[in-house]
């Protein structure tokens, strides 16, 4: 039997813990679910109308549309602590106003996307004080921008903090100095925002890929991934990190006054002509310090200096005319087309490849490898650019055993090229394989349907002496690029 006194506290608990539970939110009944798991007893129309806002349709979103819908309940979808939060997840605590870099200006709480000011602060973002100490001359120098306007022209000064001018709530007048002005973003045409396209930050459009244009007006006719390829200089980077890239062409950071290309130019602004300088001045006309021609960043010296900006004078008593004399040999080409002349000597690229030698570079031991790099097939041995077969091995590369297993027919199967012609009518067939014309150095390929002389020259060097002309076209060396292998990608040249 319990004391009187025990019943009446019993009582009294009883009547607070149900004035506790009906002052819960109907949409946070636990008996909307007999246990943790069961089956929800609302009916689907019923449950997600305890989540819709008060006075949505049907079909609007559910939980302000950051959350889902559990039995009438909002199971808010938190990425960070507190960033989405209410009975309907209608609360977002980053959305409040801010001002200087500071939500609530740092004189009042973020409460459900509006500021709650502390005492002696007003306004949106709690940045006014109730009471000003300060001079209107000390005011207004708070107010001015870099320019030392007040308030951008855009704003009224109270207290050393400006007020935006905007009369129809908009809010897109805005920043420190009122600086930031959204309006610039609306297109004339749709009165849209970025035209529906992009973004706007302070006045300037930022556009979705596939448009482009001050206000996101105009769409490109091509991918955006057609765009990023064209864009994509040699080195893989957009725009070589010197331009903007725009449906596909590029807009280099570097533009002269006079409206012709400046010292960044090129498809992908590849060329970056201040390396020819040898003191930087944009005004000026000290490429290669005057004593040579600046091609895409790298100094094409004159005859008589040399150095990275042609500054070092040659001592050389030769002329231009004998030093290339001395240079040919019996080439066509000064230094076989492998190397540089200077005062009649050959310097033979690349530097320090002991593959290329010779007076005149004449020898290319290269020639006598393979695409995988083996030296004469692994039949014979290389001497200057040609290779001695073993016994029983013959061809360019000893690639051709004398013996054959296959009857003529099934060779000239074999050996005939798309056009159906043998060996593409510039070399012999022999064991299901073309040897080329040993007296024409440059045919070559697997069909002979190779001319080495189609590779692109370049101060008279076949691939600037950058690379290797393989069947017709040049592979550059690293640290090089272009069809020439004229562009070095490096930060210093070689």
């Amino acid at each position: 039997m319990h004391p009187p006194g025990f019943r009446n506290f019993l009582l009294l608990a009883s009547s607070l813990l149900f004035a506790g539970l009906s002052a819960v939110p109907q949409s946070f009944s636990p008996s909307l679910r007999s246990w943790p798991g069961a089956a929800c007893r609302l009916s689907r129309a019923e449950s997600e109308r305890r989540c819709r806002a008060p006075g949505q349709p049907p079909g609007a979103a559910l939980c302000h549309g950051r959350g889902r819908c559990d039995c009438g309940v909002c199971i808010c979808h938190v990425t960070e602590p507190g960033m989405f939060f209410g009975p309907l997840c209608e609360c977002h605590e980053w959305v409040c106003e801010t001002y200087d870099g500071s939500t609530c200006a740092g004189h009042g709480k973020c409460d459900c996307g509006k500021c709650k000011c502390d005492h002696g602060w007003y306004g949106d973002a709690c940045q006014y004080p109730t009471h000003c100490d300060l001079t209107k001359k000390k005011s207004n120098q708070m107010c001015k921008n870099s320019q030392d306007i007040i308030c951008s022209n855009a704003g009224t000064c109270h207290c050393g903090r400006c007020k935006c001018d905007n009369s129809d709530g908009s809010g897109l007048v805005y920043g420190k100095f009122c600086e930031c002005d959204d309006r610039e973003c609306i297109d004339d045409e749709t009165e849209e925002i970025c035209g529906g396209h992009g973004k706007c930050y302070c006045g300037n459009c930022y556009c979705k890929a596939g448009w482009h244009g001050d206000k996101c007006e105009f769409q490109c006719d091509i991918t955006p991934w057609e765009s990023k390829r064209r864009c994509t200089s040699p080195d893989g980077k957009i725009c070589s990190n010197r331009g903007t890239c725009v449906c596909g062409e590029c807009t280099c950071h570097d533009v002269d006054p006079t409206g012709d290309w400046g010292d960044i130019h090129g498809d992908t602004c590849e060329c970056d002509e201040r390396d020819c300088r040898a003191v930087y001045d944009r005004y000026s006309d000290d490429f290669c310090s005057g004593h040579g021609q600046c091609n895409c960043g790298r100094c094409d010296c004159k005859a008589g200096w040399y150095g990275k900006k042609c500054e070092h004078p040659q001592s050389c008593t030769l002329s231009p005319e004998e030093s290339i004399r001395k240079c040919q040999g019996s080439s066509d080409l000064p230094c076989s087309g492998r190397g540089k002349c200077e005062c009649g000597k050959c310097t033979c690229y690349p530097p320090g490849d002991r593959r290329v030698y010779g007076k005149t570079c004449e020898c290319d031991d290269r020639r006598c490898e393979d695409l995988d790099g083996v030296v004469c097939g692994g039949h014979g041995t290389c001497s200057c650019g040609r290779c001695i077969c073993e016994r029983g091995w013959f061809g360019k590369l000893c690639q051709h055993p004398r013996k054959c297993n296959m009857t003529e027919e099934q060779s000239k199967n074999l050996c005939e090229s798309a056009d159906g012609i043998l060996c593409s009518g510039k070399g012999s067939c022999h064991c299901g394989k073309c040897i080329c014309s040993a007296e024409e150095w440059y045919i070559s390929g697997e069909f002979c349907d190779c001319d080495d002389r189609d590779c692109d020259k370049h101060d008279g060097l076949i691939c600037t002496g950058n690379g290797i002309c393989s069947c017709g076209n040049c592979e550059c060396w690293d640290g090089w690029n272009g069809n020439a292998c004229e562009i070095w990608l490096g930060s210093e040249y070689p």
